[in-house]
């Protein structure tokens, strides 16, 4: 496989350094926890090898939250860790994969990288980026060996019904074909009203992390869930090629933390709420901007209105060099910059408000002159 670096990666705050940041809005997870606040008993923790699936008691909580055993559940570092594996263990070159676009980047340059064909079923804002049923079982041919769709989706922050899920897995089912759900925003802000989707269907392949929905991203700690024992297997293989196991002190600290991760949750969806309230109210004024609201996550994808009265790389450079404060472009998602990404979990209230502010100036400072 021939790698090549990620904008969204090369390019992210942690890249450019957090101290150069001071107002960070192309974050699409919840404000990360300090250790110190995990309350954490780990003196008798060994730092040994672990069960390769790993750590028994995180995969019975995260199983039974799905209605389903712990042996369905594999224990991965982060959610691209799911996603690399599922990829590579299912793909090859000759095979075909669906994706939605925007996305992920991981969720379609992984593919990208292994050289798969594959069909681009692209959302529309014009639509109100519902997913096109239609256009993907048309897209089927006798080499798709994957679906991969996102919901609470990334980066618009729209989530799909049940109604449509339940449609879309009848399509894999009758075609024979996987459907990979990226379910990492679920549990972030908004609540998400159908059940895991892994517990639907066999044909459906499940993925979260802890790190968007709780701010722990430093653990790298994620999962992939699947009722399909030969496919579980096959994902396990995978797992031990490329790192055998997660380190012991992730998965225990993660264990603890599952344990009362509720008492975190509401003090962070709370705040997460509170900045989504500002977010709409700014969105109603910025006349700049045509968007349509997010219904889970932590994120928004608005665009320009007008692009070409827009000086867009002088709208991202402004922003950046002169009022400190970064959105996500376009191009992360494989979509035009008139695009962009607003965060609305990282922040807390003053510097996120602050940030709304900014980008309305940075607008007003990169307006073209006729």
């Amino acid at each position: 496989m021939l790698y090549k670096r990620m904008p969204i990666e090369k390019e992210s705050p942690e890249e450019k350094g957090y101290d150069t940041i001071l107002h960070n809005l192309a974050e699409s997870s919840v404000s990360d926890l300090s250790f110190g606040e995990l309350g954490l008993q780990l003196n008798e923790l060994k730092l040994e090898y672990i069960p390769h699936r790993g750590h028994n008691g995180l995969r019975q909580l995260i199983g039974e939250e799905a209605g389903l055993q712990k042996n369905a559940v594999l224990l991965t570092n982060g959610a691209a860790g799911a996603l690399f594996i599922i990829n590579t263990a299912l793909l090859t070159a000759q095979d075909h994969l669906i994706v939605v676009r925007p996305n992920y980047a991981t969720n379609i340059e992984v593919p990208v990288t292994i050289g798969c064909s594959i069909s681009y079923i692209d959302l529309q804002l014009e639509t109100g980026w519902r997913i096109n049923l239609a256009a993907i079982e048309a897209a089927i041919t006798p080499a798709t060996r994957l679906i991969s769709i996102t919901t609470p989706h990334n980066p618009t922050g729209i989530t799909m019904t049940e109604a449509e899920l339940q449609a879309l897995i009848a399509i894999a089912e009758k075609q024979n074909i996987y459907l990979l759900v990226d379910e990492t925003y679920r549990d972030t802000c908004f609540k998400t009203s159908y059940p895991v989707v892994a517990s639907l269907s066999k044909k459906v392949i499940s993925v979260s992390s802890l790190s968007k929905a709780f701010g722990l991203p430093g653990l790298r700690m994620g999962w992939l869930i699947t009722q399909d024992e030969v496919l579980m297997e096959q994902f396990l293989a995978a797992k031990e090629m490329i790192y055998i196991s997660n380190p012991a002190l992730d998965e225990e600290v993660a264990y603890q933390f599952y344990c009362r991760k509720e008492a975190f949750a509401t003090v962070i969806n709370e705040r997460a709420l509170e900045n989504y309230r500002l977010l709409v109210t700014w969105l109603q004024q910025e006349a700049s901007l045509e968007y349509v609201l997010p219904q889970g996550g932590v994120v928004c994808f608005p665009r320009f209105k007008q692009p070409h009265t827009i000086d867009i790389p002088c709208f991202y450079e402004t922003l950046v060099q002169q009022y400190k404060t970064m959105v996500g472009p376009g191009h992360w998602f494989s979509m035009p910059d008139s695009y962009m990404r607003i965060g609305f979990g990282w922040p807390n209230k003053q510097a996120f408000e602050q940030g709304l502010m900014n980008i309305s100036e940075a607008i007003k400072a990169s307006r073209v002159v006729f």
